[in-house]
């Protein structure tokens, strides 16, 4: 079997991608790159690996003999990377997000389209058993027309928070907006359906004493009410209320599904419930369906990073790459269409609440008018358009917060513990048993 030969840039989320591509039997991990020395020497002892090259500079990196590369780099900076990528004649999987500004999204989607490359993102939400088998289901008319959906995304990153930002007072997750990282709520809704979302209004919540601790400057969540273009509303929250819940419900014209939640009864997270109509077109005895959804590949992802979807998000990427057209990857329109309601729910915050209208970047016209807007809460994207984290301003957090995030990160770090583990040994043999 030909073997996708297949590079690796960042190696804390990339970790997960590396594994896979070390196990898979269609892939080939080739090249690890990452700035941090250190994790790049750890990585190197730790896989022992003379057919892996390894390096800190993405400059040479980026001209290693591979087909493809995983941008596991940080989030707000997928965008330019994936077009270098793609200009250099590699296939690209985005981790989240795929853009933090307009300017990027034009750029980057006339890019694909000019380069002919492969853009998957990595949604891997959208590949939980739940939402995929609704995405099934869905697609099979089972409970009709969408009307109505919501998703939910909570996470309570204090405690991984040292781990993941590292003590960086610059590090994109201090400085996101509410809204920004929407794509985890949104994403499996727009990739059930297959709808475009077309307007939003957005709500952020006030800042908590839990989230400026830790040095994060947004607010502790953020919501979307987005209108689908068939008129279906659906309301997508994410953030850092107090109890984590991944939970997705979907109703149509005969009937309705949702996932369990995590805290769920069952103890099973991956079950569906389904309550479709008996009959089409009338209102019969309906029937309840209960079940957890199996699939070809369930016992091999059962390792991998997010309920096993990192698996499947990327053995699509690959097939993609090798031919198969039937390969569910989701391509760079539907990734925006899952991000830009974040986007643009955030402006809606700013504007004291007001409906705003989603861009359809698949219209060439509609990409003029944002090809050069940069508005954005990173100063070093932003440029002369930048905007707070907070819609009434940036909190001033001292910098000893910060000073104590890194000491916890480090002390993990040399002790091999908590996330900091976890995160290197996503779908690894080592987390076996």
């Amino acid at each position: 079997m030909k073997k996708v030969r297949i590079g690796v840039f960042g190696l804390y989320r990339g970790t997960s991608m590396i594994n896979y591509c070390m196990a898979a039997d269609h892939a080939q991990v080739v090249a690890i790159c990452d700035k941090w020395e250190e994790g790049i020497a750890r990585k190197k002892a730790q896989l022992n690996d003379d057919s892996i090259a390894f390096y800190t500079s993405f400059d040479e990196f980026i001209q290693h003999d591979m087909d493809a590369v995983v941008l596991a780099n940080y989030a707000n900076e997928h965008a330019p990377f994936a077009i270098r990528c793609l200009k250099a004649g590699k296939h690209v999987f985005s981790e989240v997000l795929p853009v933090q500004t307009m300017k990027e999204a034009v750029e980057l989607v006339e890019c694909v389209e000019q380069t002919g490359k492969i853009y998957a993102y990595g949604e891997n939400y959208c590949y939980m058993p739940g939402p995929y088998e609704m995405r099934k289901l869905y697609r099979e008319g089972k409970i009709g027309e969408f009307e109505y959906g919501e998703g939910e995304y909570i996470h309570n990153c204090e405690p991984i928070w040292p781990s993941i930002t590292y003590g960086d007072p610059d590090h994109w997750r201090n400085l996101m907006y509410a809204t920004y990282y929407c794509t985890h709520s949104l994403g499996p809704l727009v990739h059930i359906t297959g709808l475009r979302p077309v307007s939003v209004v957005g709500f952020e919540s006030g800042k908590v004493e839990r989230k400026l601790r830790c040095g994060d400057r947004s607010g502790l969540f953020g919501i979307e009410m987005v209108t689908f273009e068939n008129g279906a509303i659906a309301k997508s929250i994410h953030g850092w209320l107090y109890k984590n819940s991944i939970w997705y419900t979907v109703y149509g014209s005969k009937g309705r599904m949702e996932t369990a939640r995590e805290d769920a009864k069952t103890g099973d997270v991956s079950r569906i419930y389904v309550n479709a109509d008996a009959y089409s077109g009338e209102y019969g005895e309906e029937k309840l369906e209960v079940y957890s959804p199996q699939n070809a590949h369930t016992g091999d992802a059962q390792s991998f990073g997010h309920g096993g979807s990192d698996f499947y998000s990327m053995y699509n990427f690959i097939e993609k790459i090798l031919g198969n057209e039937n390969a569910d990857t989701i391509d760079i329109y539907e990734a925006l269409d899952m991000c830009l309601p974040g986007i643009f729910a955030y402006r809606s915050v700013l504007n004291g609440g007001i409906p705003m209208e989603i861009p359809n970047l698949r219209d060439k016209a509609v990409r003029e008018q944002y090809r050069n807007d940069t508005m954005c809460s990173d100063p070093k994207a932003a440029g002369d358009q930048l905007i707070p984290s907070f819609s009434k301003g940036n909190a001033e957090i001292p910098r000893e917060v910060y000073d104590r995030m890194r000491e916890k990160w480090l002390k993990e770090f040399e002790e091999n513990s908590g996330y900091t583990r976890a995160a290197y040994t996503q779908g690894s043999n080592e987390n076996e048993g």
